[in-house]
């Protein structure tokens, strides 16, 4: 697992040196006269403000001029946004809810129910890619079209997706393996 705190924070050279690894599974090094080549499979993580102050679109009021917003965004390119799987906003808890006896999330889904899961689903995917030990994440475009499995109804909502929100290839192909991961979790032989 890497992870970088505060993503828009580094510079944008460390930022930008994350696409081939990213996308590659492995970084080259080159110096003088000899390369080398080294295996670069992590799960990525990053956080980041809404703004440099962080409170952007929050209850609390941004200190932050239009232009440093802007600014601070544009620390992170399209093509390093088109290589990171999943987005999840993370919206602040109220304090009194802190230090109470009742848990901050009311569900059933336990860590021991998850683990039972994920196991499931990567027990799907060893079958699926038996030879290659791949995980979805892994999948080619060439995976994708054999072992996706999308139906019609799916594909039209993807397509209508990919049109409203002008995906490129790269974050179109992602998301049919994000969709393969998650009907996996539920078991579901099609997306």
């Amino acid at each position: 697992v890497l992870l970088f705190d505060e993503f828009p924070e580094f510079s944008r050279v460390s930022i930008e040196a994350l696409r081939q690894p990213l996308e590659t599974r492995s970084v080259t090094i080159a110096r003088a006269k000899e390369t080398a080549q080294y295996p670069a499979h992590f799960i990525f993580v990053a956080t980041a403000n809404p703004c440099p102050c962080g409170n952007y679109g929050t209850a609390k009021p941004c200190r932050c001029m239009p232009h440093h917003v802007t600014q601070y965004r544009k620390k992170l390119s399209g093509p390093i946004l088109d290589r990171i799987d999943l987005y999840v906003d993370v919206h602040s808890v109220e304090h009194r809810r802190l230090l109470a006896d009742t848990p901050l999330q009311d569900s059933d889904y336990t860590t021991k129910n998850a683990q039972k899961q994920v196991a499931a689903a990567h027990a799907l995917q060893a079958v699926r890619f038996a030879e290659d030990s791949k995980r979805n994440a892994d999948m080619t475009n060439k995976d994708i079209k054999a072992h996706a499995f999308l139906t019609d109804a799916a594909k039209n909502l993807l397509d209508a997706a990919s049109a409203k929100f002008d995906l490129s290839a790269r974050a179109y192909m992602r998301c049919v393996k994000v969709a393969r991961t998650i009907a996996d979790l539920d078991e579901s032989s099609t997306i």
